[in-house]
Order: C-alpha cells, then sequence, then structure tokens
C-alpha cells in the first residue's frame, strides 16, 4: 500500500468521533471487501488496527461497546478470512458474552452455514463448550477435512472424542445413512466421499497427524488388520512369495489376543488350508478352542503335535537346486558379521571410515502394512569388498542409552554420509534416510550434508539390462522389480526376494535374514564396479563415474514414509532424495496417460485441470479394473496403499506409479508431475474438457 494512501486513510481515523462505528458504517455499506484479495476495505480495517494501538483512547467499553460487537457478528460470517482476525481484535471479540457468541455461532449452524460456524467457532474459540459431532458432521460431508483439523487442532480432549465418533461409524452392520440422511439437501455434498474407506483414511491421518494412541479407534485397527491378514494369505498361498516362518511371525504379530481377529483368522485358514493344516495353524496361533468349528476341534485333539511348528506344505519351499536361479552372495557365511555391541562395532567403524572406501548401504525395518507411524530401523547393512557388517540399531541404541553416549553412533553415521572421500551406494537412499530419521532423530539433518553418494535406482532407467535385448523384450519375461531386477540386468540374476517381508525386529535373525540382509547390500558393490567398467554395454554414457558421484545440494520437501516392501522403485514409486542426473526428457501434460484408482478421484480432477490424459475408476469399480484399462488403453495406473501390491504385477516394469494418500490433491499431483518430469505451461490449464 502507498504511503499516500496509509496517510489518508489515517488522517481519515482522526478526523471521525468515533472511528470503529465509522469502520463498520463503511462495512455494511459496501461490498468491495466481500471479495477474494485484499480490497481497499482490507487495507482500510489493518490500518485501523495498527492506529488503535498508537492511540489507546478510543477503544470503546461498556454498553456501547456490546453494540458494536452485535453490529459485527453480522458482518463476520460475509467477510473474507483476511478480515476475521483484525476485525475480532479491534472489537474486542474475546471480552464478549460468550453465550452471546454462542448462540450467534448456532444461529450462523441452523441457517446451514456450517464452515462459517465453524471457523468462527475456531476464531473465537468457542470449541470446548460446542458437540464436535454436530459441529463436524456436516463439514466432513462437504469435504471440508481440512476445516475439521482445524477445529479440534488445539483441544486434545476434543481430537479423542472426534475419532472415537468416526471409529464408531465405522462399526461392522453401521449403517452411515444414518448420519447422512438428514443432510440430503446440503451444498457441496459429497456422498463418495463418505464411506468406511474415506473414514478408514481420515482417522489413520488424525491419528498420525495429532500423535494420537490408536486404541481410540479399536474398529478402524481391527479391519486394517483384517487387510493385513488377506494380505498374508494371499502373499503365503496364492503368489506363494512369503516364507512360512515369515507368514507365521506377522500372522501371530498381527492377530495377538484379539478375539474378532483369531476368528478372522479361523475363516481365513479354511479357506486356504485343508482341515488337517488349517487345524494346525489355529494351534500355533493361539486360537481358542471354543472358536473352533467341532469338526476342526476334533482334528487339533488327533495331531499330536510337538511345540514346533510343522511345515503345513514343502511345495513352495526353496531346495538347493533352485537357488542357482538367484544371486548368491560371493563371499564366505564368516565374512558377514552380526554386531550388537559398541566393542564388536569399533572394527566396523575403523574399516568403512576409511578414506577411498566404497560402501553399499540398505536398511531393514519391519513393515507395518499400513499402520500408523513411521517405520524404525531395525537393521543398518554396511557392504565393504569382501565382507558385511550388519548392525542391530535397537540394541546399539538402548546400550548408548544406558551408558550415557547416546551421540555414539550419530556421529559416525553423520561423518559416513558427509565424508566427500567415501563413496556411498544405495537404492533409494532418501526413503532410508528417512527412516532412519524417525528411529535416531538427531540425525534430521544428515540428508542436509550428504557427499559423494550413489543412488542406483536413480541411473535404474538409464540401464539398458542385457545386451541386446530390449526393456520391452524384458518386461515381458521379467517378473522382477526394483533392485531385483536391477541386479537381474548387470549381474545375470535376481535377488531372491522371499525374506523382504520379515520382522526385522525379531532376535535371533534367522539365518536365512541375515543372508538376505547381506546380500540386498553386497549386491549394490557389484552393480557399480561393474557398471564403472563397462557403462556402454549397458547403455550409459563412458563419464559414469563422473556423472554418478557427486554433491548433494538440496532436500526435497520430505514425504510420508512407505513400507519396506513398498520401497521407491523404478515400478512405480517416487524417486527423490540424492538424484544424480534425470532419465526423463521433459514431456508436455498431454503425453501423460493415466488411470486413476477410485480412491483417487481428486488426484485425477486436479491432472486433469493441468491437461493430463485421464481416466478414473468409479468408486464401486475393482482395483483390477485399473489394471485392465492401463494394458488396453497403455495408461500408467495411479494408485496408493496395498493396492499398489497387486497391481504393479499386473503391468508391464513403470506402468505403476504409487501416491502418499494422506496427502490432499495437489500435493499428489505435484508429485506425479515431478516423478514423470511433466512441465505444466499455461496453455495446458484447462485444455482439457473437465
Amino acid at each position: 500500500v502507498s504511503r499516500q494512501l496509509k496517510e489518508e486513510i489515517r488522517r481519515g481515523f482522526a478526523g471521525l468521533q468515533d472511528p470503529l462505528a465509522g469502520l463498520l458504517a463503511m462495512l455494511e455499506n459496501s461490498s468491495d471487501w466481500k471479495g477474494k484479495g485484499h480490497s481497499l476495505g482490507y487495507y482500510i480495517t489493518t490500518e485501523l488496527q495498527l492506529w488503535i494501538k498508537e492511540h489507546p483512547a478510543v477503544v470503546q467499553s461498556g454498553t456501547q461497546l456490546k453494540k458494536l460487537q452485535a453490529r459485527v457478528l453480522g458482518i463476520l460470517s460475509q467477510c473474507p478470512a483476511n478480515l476475521l482476525d483484525p476485525l475480532i481484535s479491534i472489537y474486542q471479540l474475546h471480552t464478549a458474552d460468550r453465550n452471546y457468541l454462542l448462540e450467534h455461532v448456532s444461529h450462523l449452524y441452523l441457517k446451514g452455514d456450517y464452515k462459517e460456524a465453524a471457523i468462527l467457532s475456531i476464531k473465537l474459540k468457542l470449541q470446548p463448550d460446542q458437540d464436535v459431532e454436530k459441529m463436524c458432521t456436516p463439514l466432513l460431508l462437504q469435504d471440508r477435512v481440512n476445516v475439521v483439523e482445524d477445529y479440534v487442532r488445539e483441544y486434545p480432549e476434543l481430537q479423542s472424542k472426534l475419532l472415537q465418533i468416526l471409529d464408531t461409524w465405522c462399526e461392522p452392520g453401521f449403517n452411515i445413512r444414518d448420519i447422512t440422511r438428514p443432510y440430503q439437501g446440503l451444498s457441496r455434498y459429497k456422498p463418495e466421499k463418505f464411506n468406511r474407506r474415506t473414514l478408514s483414511k481420515l482417522v489413520f491421518r488424525l491419528l498420525d497427524l495429532f500423535n494420537l494412541d490408536p486404541a481410540l479407534c479399536p474398529n478402524v485397527i481391527n479391519q486394517r488388520h483384517l487387510r493385513t491378514l488377506n494380505y498374508l494369505f494371499y502373499k503365503r498361498f496364492v503368489e506363494k512369495t512369503m516364507t512360512e516362518e515369515n507368514w507365521a511371525d506377522h500372522v501371530q504379530s498381527t492377530v495377538g489376543q484379539n478375539r474378532w481377529l483369531q476368528g478372522q483368522l479361523l475363516q481365513l485358514l479354511l479357506r486356504h488350508c485343508e482341515g488337517r493344516a488349517a487345524a494346525r495353524w489355529a494351534q500355533h496361533c493361539g486360537v481358542p478352542a471354543d472358536l473352533l468349528p467341532p469338526r476342526l476341534a476334533q482334528q487339533l485333539q488327533e495331531l499330536h503335535t510337538p511345540h514346533r511348528v510343522e511345515e503345513a506344505t514343502k511345495a513352495d519351499n526353496y531346495e538347493d537346486s533352485k537357488k542357482k536361479d538367484y544371486y548368491q552372495l560371493p563371499i564366505p557365511r564368516e565374512n558377514i558379521h552380526f554386531l550388537q555391541t559398541w566393542e564388536e562395532t569399533l572394527q566396523c567403524w575403523e574399516k568403512v571410515l576409511q578414506p577411498g572406501q566404497v560402501v553399499g548401504i540398505d536398511m531393514e525395518w519391519k513393515p507395518s502394512f499400513g499402520m500408523v507411524g513411521k517405520p524404525r530401523v531395525a537393521l543398518l547393512q554396511l557392504a565393504l569388498e569382501g565382507e558385511v557388517f550388519l548392525l542391530d540399531l535397537p540394541r546399539l541404541l538402548q546400550q548408548a542409552e544406558e551408558e550415557g553416549e547416546r551421540e555414539k553412533l550419530h556421529r559416525f553415521i553423520q561423518r559416513l554420509y558427509s565424508d566427500a572421500a567415501i563413496t556411498k551406494l544405495g537404492y533409494g537412499m532418501s526413503g532410508d534416510l528417512n527412516s532412519l530419521v524417525a528411529t535416531c532423530s538427531a540425525l534430521k539433518d544428515t540428508e542436509k550434508q550428504l557427499q559423494s553418494v550413489v543412488d542406483l535406482l536413480a541411473v535404474d532407467k538409464q540401464v539398458d539390462g542385457e545386451p541386446g535385448h530390449s526393456h520391452e523384450e524384458r518386461g515381458l519375461r521379467q517378473p522382477e522389480k526394483g533392485l531385483s531386477l536391477l541386479v537381474q540386468h548387470v549381474l545375470g540374476k535376481p535377488l531372491d526376494k522371499t525374506e523382504q517381508l520379515s520382522n526385522w525386529e525379531k532376535r535371533p535373525l534367522r539365518e536365512e535374514q541375515i543372508l538376505y540382509a547381506a546380500s540386498d547390500a553386497y549386491c549394490l558393490l557389484e552393480i557399480y564396479e561393474r557398471l564403472c567398467k563397462d557403462p556402454e554395454s549397458f547403455g550409459l554414457s563412458s563419464d559414469l563415474t563422473d556423472s554418478l558421484v557427486g554433491k548433494h545440494s538440496k532436500k526435497p520437501r520430505p514425504k510420508k514414509q512407505l513400507n519396506k516392501q513398498e520401497a521407491p522403485s523404478p515400478s512405480g514409486q517416487q524417486c527423490q532424495g540424492p538424484k544424480v542426473q534425470s532419465w526423463r526428457a521433459p514431456v508436455p501434460p498431454r503425453a501423460l496417460r493415466v488411470v486413476c484408482d477410485n480412491m483417487l478421484q481428486g488426484l485425477g480432477r486436479y491432472l486433469r485441470c493441468l491437461g493430463v490424459d485421464v481416466c478414473m475408476l468409479d468408486s464401486e469399480d475393482d482395483h483390477r479394473r485399473a489394471a485392465e484399462i492401463a494394458r488396453q488403453e497403455g495408461r500408467v495406473i495411479l494408485t496408493s496403499g496395498l493396492p499398489y501390491q497387486t497391481l504393479r504385477s499386473q503391468v508391464g516394469e513403470g506402468r505403476c506409479f504409487s501416491v502418499n494418500c494422506s496427502e490432499k490433491a495437489k500435493e499428489q499431483a505435484l508429485q506425479v508431475l515431478k516423478h514423470f518430469n511433466v512441465q505444466v505451461s499455461l496453455t495446458d490449464v484447462f485444455s482439457r474438457c473437465q
């Protein structure tokens, strides 16, 4: 605002007998201030707010102030958000009679101005005296989740109450129409946004946002656990890609002593196993005898099994003859060191921190299967030429805490990542670093200090694979994904990923887990060496070493961490963090053809506004419909969460991308545009029929 205008406004105030009444008269008789942006009315109001601080004698009190407060309340429901705080301050509405304010908000609510009633309640801090369910229900029906979040943000007791209400709505047998029926004529009503699936997502988002105990929401948690059980049974009995030990570990930790989940487990066992095997697993997983049907209880009595678990089937066990099909560690078993004490770790440090060293780095954590909270690293793998160190991170951190030297591990890791004389190799390093920060908060600035890092995820798409074979040929005959696929392209055999979904927090680790963890880190060394020796045969430039190793200067915008099994990979997940060079040429929005899964309709609409060719599933469509459309029309699938695991196996490499379902459509769209290197121009916006 020009100095001349400010001076003119202030002269106007000085010439008024009652500037507060004068401002109200101006606002009541003008419509200029009701639009978006900074109007003349806005500048006059904010200037008066400053002027009053310099002239406190102008401030009204008593009966006159009450009359002004009554008038300003009539304006507040119409004014833009940027005028609320100045007007509340000028007319001291926080000192007004609370019952009078509540009555005014109630009047707005009864008129159907739900958003305005909620925002005014937030500004005047009226929430403790209101019914959270009554205030938030119409906002949720209008998909105004951001207003709901603001409404409960400062009140932990209201956060808990809201989550308990949402959880009640997710109860099996609860009729959601009982909630929606009174609001059928509601403006902006979005019934497709109000179902158990979206409510469940909202519950997890709020639990994470406000850091609340998941025990507040038993119905939603049980349903999420049930989806996890279904996923585990699919991996074990349909895909046959999960070992028996892994499967049993996860099933037991998922079900625990929850009687409802034990009943669901029993149904799944009866569906997937023959009677004798189902009885054996029911016994192993601790399903109470009174839940068993008579036929299964009888078989259980006849088993007379010892305490150890016998295999229900050996059909999918890995045989020695089959191991020749997978990448094998080229070092002896005694060169894999599992470290649990600081004394053992010292020898590792001395070797790893040598100038000129090349280190393969990987991390493992227990899969969270979509539950609340960020994964915490359970194992840190450091591979050097000829040996691998496996650091038991939880045990080392506990020991450092007990000895009062918690900074030990932080200093070592920070020095490793920031030392320009040591080359660090990884695959999806940013995801690993995010989990490392969740495990050790003192490492939050590590990503800003990265030097000499090589994220092989960033060059994965540049690699042409086996000489003489095109991507298309490999895509048709290769079921491998991510790092395993890169290992196959460069070294000839894929990784054996059957231990990927292990419970990495359980001790002792099984021998298969130790070998898997060591292989995951050591293969990075072999890939790097092979690519540096012969880059041309893989379609890479001859100056590979110079282009790969570089400084990391800018920290990317943090993203919600994915499960380890959903780690960013070229089969669809975002590639972020210490990138070395872009593997995609920029493309216009019209060149990107996508199909959005049914939980991402907001993202689909946003991308379509930007000119992207978007096809969207209907709310009732099965997720698998996305794969059919992608294959028929040559589209990329955009999905989220567990469906990603299923869909990515049904389309070609790089044809399925998982977005962060906890973010809003705009952030999701930016994630997609960045990943596919889409450059939007002004002419692209609204270039497609909406």
